[in-house]
C-alpha cells in the first residue's frame, strides 16, 4: 500500500522513483520524441519542486541559537506544515474539482500536484481548441494546476480560465512580488503627495465630461471642426498599425513560422525527392485588381494632400490577421473626387503604382474578409503637421458567420452591384465605402445622411445611389502558374503580384538553409548569409524592390531549361541581388524611407536609377565611397529571432 503524502520530501522522492521506472522502460522507436518531451517536463516539474524545497529549508535555517528553542521551533512548524498541508490538498482537490468540470467528461488529462504562486508569461500563446486560454507576453497568471502532460490550468487577471503550454510561462520569484508591490505603493504614495489639496471632489459629472472631451481630442476632431475635412474623416486605424512596428509588415509574414510544439516549422517543408519547398494549400488564395475610386470627397483649404492610396489586409470585423499591403493612388486635378490604379507608364510599373494584387490567409476565423481602408497623407499648411487620415473603409466578406468559405459564384452576386464579365473566373465589384473606422457601422463620409432621408421618392433615391462613394474591385482565381508559387509562400501573407516570382525564391532559399544545410535540427547558430538577412528588410521598400525586379529581366534572358532548373534560379537571384541591391542598403548618403516625402523619394531615386551614380562592388570598394558602420547583421540570418519575432 502507497505511503500517505505527509510532506514536500516524501512526494519529490516519489516523482524521482517515478521518473526512474520510466527512464528504465523500453521506449519504442515510433513512440521516441513523445518519450522524450515527456521526460523533459518531467525535469522541469522537478526543477521546480527542488526549488521550492530549497527556499523552505532556507526558512528553517534562520531561527534562535539554542538547541530547544531550535526543536520547538521545528516542532511548531512540522504541525503548522501538515496543517498547510492538509489545506493545500484541500485547496488541490477544489482545484481538481474545477479542472473536471471544465474539461467535461473526457478525463485525458492526469492532475498533479499544484505549487502556488504567480507566472509570468514569456511568449503570446493563441489557444486552438476548446478549452485553452490565449495569453499576450507579460501577463500575470494563476496556476491552479499543473497537468503530467505539460499543459497547466491557468487564470488570468480577468478571471478567465484555461489550459496554456508549461514552456510559456516562469514563476515570478518573491523579490519580483515585492518590488512589483513597492512601485504600486510608490506610485500610489507619488499620486497621494501631487494631488491638490484645494480641490474638492465633485458631485457633478461636467468637469469629467469636459476633461474627457480635451485628452481624447485629436487633430481629426480639430480638423472637422474647422471644415478643412468631411465629417466622416478619422484618423487612418492602418496607417497607426503600420507605424506600432514590424508586426503588421510583410518582413514579419515572409518569415518561417514555428509549429506549436516548437520543434520544426508551421509553414516551411522540403520535398525529401526533389529537395523543394513542398506547397501546401492555404484557406483562402486569391488574385484581385484595384480599379477605380469615385466620389471621394477631398479635404478642404488649410491641408496639402501628399498621397492618396489603399491599404488592404485580412480583417474578420474585430482583428487584422495578416500584413497590411499599401497601393498608392494616381489623381487628376480635372476629376477630383476620383481614384485610379495601375497608370501607364514607361518601362516597369513601380510596385506601389502596381494596383495587382494577392492574398493567402489560413485563419479559421469566421466572418473573413478583406477590409480596405482608403487614406490620405496630408501636412497642414499653418503649422507643416504631417498626418494620416481615413478616406473611408470597404470590406469584402469571404467567409459567412460559421467559417464557411462561401462558393465564389454566391459570393459575386452578393456583393456585386455592378457586375462586369471578363472571364470565367473573374468578377468586377462596385463595394460601397462606408466613412469612419470599421468599428463605426453608421457614419457617413460626407453626412449624406439626412439628405437621403428627406428625399423619399424612388426617383431621388436612385439619384442619390449613384453619387455615393465606390471602390471596384477585380477579384479572380489565381492561373496554374500563380498558383504553384503562391503556395510555396506562407499560409498568411498579402502583397504585389508582380514580386511574387521573389519572393518563391527566396523561400526556397529558406528552405535550403534551415531544413537542408544546418547539421542538426537543433542547432541554432547563426547563418552566414547576406541574401537571408537583408531580403525582409528590402521588402519593406518598394523602391528597392523595383531596382531588384531586374531578376525577372535576367530570368527572361536563360534559357528553357534553365527556367525550370531551381539551381540556376538560385544563382542567378543571389547575384542579381548582391550586385544591384545589396550595396544600396548601406549607402551612408542615401535618406531613410518617408512616406510620401517627395524630397526623400527623389533622393533615394538617384542613388537608385542614376547611371552616374550607381554603386556596385567596386564602388564600394573604392576610398571615395562612404558607407554606414559595419554590423553582423548585415551577413548574418539569425534564426531565433526571426522566428520567434
Amino acid at each position: 500500500m502507497p505511503l500517505k503524502k505527509k510532506g514536500s520530501l516524501q512526494t519529490l522522492q516519489r516523482e524521482t522513483e517515478a521518473i526512474q521506472r520510466r527512464l528504465d522502460e523500453s521506449a519504442s522507436v515510433g513512440n521516441y520524441d513523445q518519450h522524450k518531451r515527456d521526460e523533459v517536463e518531467g525535469l522541469w516539474a522537478l526543477q521546480d519542486r527542488l526549488r521550492a524545497l530549497s527556499l523552505q529549508l532556507q526558512d528553517r535555517d534562520v531561527g534562535p541559537s539554542s538547541n530547544d528553542a531550535e526543536e520547538d521551533s521545528i516542532g511548531e512548524k512540522d504541525e503548522e506544515s501538515q496543517e498547510d498541508e492538509d489545506e493545500e490538498e484541500d485547496d488541490d482537490d477544489a482545484a481538481k474539482n474545477r479542472a473536471a468540470s471544465d474539461e467535461g467528461a473526457d478525463g485525458a488529462r492526469v492532475p498533479a500536484e499544484g505549487v502556488p504562486g504567480s507566472y509570468v508569461v514569456l511568449s503570446a500563446f493563441a489557444g486552438d481548441e476548446e478549452g485553452d486560454l490565449s495569453v499576450q507576453k507579460g501577463d500575470v497568471l494563476r496556476v491552479l494546476q499543473k497537468n503530467e502532460d505539460g499543459w497547466w490550468l491557468v487564470q488570468d487577471s480577468d478571471s478567465n480560465r484555461g489550459l496554456v503550454p508549461r514552456n510559456y510561462l516562469r514563476l515570478i520569484s518573491s523579490h519580483e512580488q515585492e518590488k512589483q508591490s513597492e512601485d504600486e505603493e510608490s506610485d500610489e504614495e507619488w499620486e497621494a503627495e501631487n494631488e491638490p489639496l484645494d480641490v474638492q471632489p465633485s458631485t457633478s459629472s461636467d468637469w469629467d465630461s469636459v476633461r474627457k472631451t480635451v485628452t481624447e481630442m485629436d487633430a481629426t476632431d480639430v480638423l472637422s471642426a474647422m471644415g478643412a475635412i468631411p465629417p466622416g474623416f478619422r484618423t487612418s486605424t492602418l496607417s497607426r498599425l503600420l507605424e506600432e512596428g514590424m508586426s503588421y509588415r510583410a518582413s514579419h509574414y515572409i518569415q518561417p513560422k514555428l509549429s506549436q510544439s516548437e520543434l520544426c516549422f508551421k509553414d516551411l517543408h522540403l520535398e525529401p525527392d526533389t529537395g523543394k519547398v513542398r506547397p501546401h494549400s492555404s484557406r483562402v488564395c486569391l488574385t484581385l485588381t484595384l480599379w477605380s475610386c469615385r466620389f471621394i470627397p477631398p479635404p478642404g483649404v488649410g491641408l496639402t494632400v501628399l498621397s492618396r492610396h489603399i491599404r488592404l489586409c485580412a480583417f474578420n470585423g474585430t482583428q487584422v490577421l495578416s500584413n497590411i499591403h499599401t497601393v498608392r493612388a494616381a489623381y487628376s486635378p480635372n476629376s477630383p473626387k476620383a481614384w485610379s490604379f495601375s497608370p501607364r507608364v514607361r518601362g516597369m510599373r513601380p510596385s506601389v503604382l502596381d494596383g495587382d494584387c494577392f492574398l493567402r490567409c489560413d485563419s479559421q476565423s469566421p466572418g473573413l474578409g478583406i477590409l480596405f481602408e482608403l487614406g490620405t497623407t496630408y501636412v497642414r499648411n499653418s503649422t507643416g503637421q504631417r498626418g494620416n487620415l481615413s478616406c473611408g473603409w470597404s470590406f469584402l466578406q469571404l467567409l459567412d458567420d460559421s467559417g464557411t468559405l462561401l462558393p465564389l459564384r454566391e459570393l459575386w452576386n452578393c456583393v456585386c452591384v455592378c457586375v462586369c464579365v471578363r472571364a470565367h473566373s473573374c468578377r468586377t465589384h462596385e463595394l460601397t465605402v462606408h466613412g469612419g473606422t470599421p468599428y463605426e457601422r453608421e457614419a457617413d463620409i460626407d453626412g449624406t445622411s439626412s439628405k437621403r432621408g428627406s428625399n423619399t421618392g424612388v426617383f431621388q433615391q436612385v439619384l442619390m445611389s449613384r453619387k455615393l462613394p465606390k471602390l471596384r474591385v477585380n477579384i479572380k482565381s489565381p492561373n496554374t502558374r500563380t498558383r504553384e508559387q503562391l503556395n510555396l509562400l506562407p499560409g498568411t501573407i498579402v502583397g504585389c503580384l508582380s514580386t511574387l516570382p521573389l519572393l518563391a525564391v527566396y523561400r526556397q532559399l529558406l528552405a535550403d538553409a534551415l531544413l537542408l544545410e544546418r547539421v542538426t535540427m537543433q542547432n541554432a547558430d547563426l547563418i552566414c548569409s547576406s541574401v537571408l538577412a537583408t531580403f525582409p528588410e528590402v521588402l519593406d521598400q518598394t523602391d528597392l524592390m523595383d531596382a531588384f525586379k531586374s531578376w525577372v529581366e535576367a530570368e527572361n534572358n536563360l534559357k528553357r531549361s534553365d527556367k525550370k532548373d531551381i539551381g540556376v534560379l538560385k544563382k542567378t537571384f543571389q547575384s542579381v541581388f548582391m550586385s544591384g541591391v545589396f550595396p544600396l542598403l548601406f549607402v551612408a548618403g542615401m535618406p531613410t524611407p518617408l512616406w510620401a516625402d517627395e524630397d526623400a523619394e527623389t533622393c533615394r531615386a538617384r542613388f537608385i536609377y542614376s547611371p552616374t551614380q550607381k554603386i556596385t562592388m567596386e564602388t564600394m570598394l573604392s576610398s571615395s565611397h562612404t558607407h554606414q558602420a559595419f554590423d553582423i547583421s548585415q551577413v548574418t540570418y539569425d534564426l531565433l529571432t526571426s522566428a520567434w519575432s
